[in-house]
């Protein structure tokens, strides 16, 4: 029975018991893997994110230039409906690692480090660690733009650890965030002196529910090669704590639009820009790269296929190899099943993790000369 006494659970526990959602800062969680990089070329990458949270990426490097890259993500989703203690990693009696993080993706990060510490002095190991996968990207956008040390290396191609159920994910979709914002007047809701923001938003709603049903009914703005074909458009609302007796003086509509790289999203963003300005609300957008997406014969996609013996696919949601793909080609690869990322029963099987150290390390092997 896997425990915790093996290097990669070990190290896997230790990342989950360190609170890194995507709001707080990460440099307690990026100082204990950097205690696992001796002997490597460590770059540090601190940034701000928009407001003002200390975070780092990191680049690694040991052996020739070259070869292919593994990265991962250290920080979280928030710990919302979580029963037990989100940080207190355990492994039960079915061999099951429990904790935030544990398969999206702290676990993953473990065993890219395991198998780049195991790797042989003539392979060429890199391990990209980035911040901020689940909500910006910015981790990996810094790395993709400002790492001198990933840019001279000259990569083949990039691991994208993510729970995949160790079957190579050959593309996935990208996101653009929308934020609607509808201001009006605070006041105690009896008196009639205030307004609503709420009732500003509504004509801007009902648009964007045209948007919705359009995604899901007109084929034009669909692909085939993914499941489900139409596009996320998915719908958070915002009154920032109002309370039931007192007017809104702010409204926020976030919107979350993911596509592929077949669809075209000018049509939704002309849409959700029209609706804005006919609302007279202020609209922000955050665009991550260019949905990735290699074809199947490519020479990454079909190292993925000959390690694991499955089938290449596609994924509906999105991870880092949207930004890191500009560094080199990204194939999406990891441990564990994604139906329990983002859940307040988050777990993955201990095995899992250990099964991916030796394919991460043939990986890392494979890019040799």
């Amino acid at each position: 029975m896997p425990d915790l006494n093996d290097p990669t659970l070990r190290l896997a526990a230790d990342l989950v018991a360190i609170d890194s959602r995507s709001f707080v800062s990460n440099l307690p969680v990026a100082e204990r893997v950097e205690r696992e990089l001796r002997g490597f070329e460590v770059e540090r990458l601190d940034y701000r994110d928009a407001k003002g949270v200390a975070k780092r990426a990191i680049v690694a490097h040991r052996g020739p230039k070259g070869g292919y890259a593994l990265s991962g993500h250290l920080d979280t989703v928030p710990a919302t409906g979580w029963e037990s203690d989100p940080w207190a990693p355990r492994i039960d009696a079915e061999g099951v690692m429990h904790g935030l993080g544990s398969v999206d993706m702290k676990g993953q990060v473990a065993a890219a480090i395991v198998a780049a510490q195991h790797a042989g002095a003539d392979v060429p190991v890199t391990l990209l660690i980035t911040a901020d996968e689940e909500t910006t990207k910015q981790g990996a956008h810094v790395i993709a733009t400002r790492s001198a040390l990933a840019k001279s290396l000259g990569l083949k191609g990039i691991i994208v650890a993510e729970p995949t159920s160790l079957a190579p994910v050959r593309g996935h979709r990208s996101h653009i965030a929308f934020t609607a914002t509808a201001h009006g007047v605070q006041a105690h809701s009896s008196t009639g002196k205030g307004d609503n923001a709420n009732w500003k938003l509504l004509p801007f709603l009902a648009e964007m529910r045209s948007v919705f049903d359009r995604l899901r009914s007109d084929v034009s703005l669909q692909d085939a090669d993914y499941e489900p074909p139409f596009s996320d458009f998915n719908l958070i609302l915002d009154n920032h704590g109002t309370a039931l007796n007192v007017t809104v003086a702010r409204a926020t509509a976030h919107i979350k639009f993911r596509y592929s790289a077949k669809v075209d999203p000018g049509p939704v963003l002309e849409a959700v820009r029209g609706a804005a300005q006919r609302a007279g609300l202020e609209l922000a957008e955050q665009h991550e790269g260019k949905p990735p997406e290699l074809p199947a014969d490519h020479p990454l996609v079909a190292l993925g296929v000959a390690l694991t013996g499955v089938s290449a696919k596609t994924a509906p949601y999105g991870t880092d190899a949207s930004e890191l793909q500009a560094l080199a080609p990204c194939l999406v690869l990891g441990p564990g099943d994604v139906g329990t990322a983002h859940t307040p029963h988050e777990r993955v099987r201990a095995q899992d993790l250990l099964d991916a150290v030796p394919l991460f390390g043939r990986v890392l092997e494979a890019g040799k000369g």
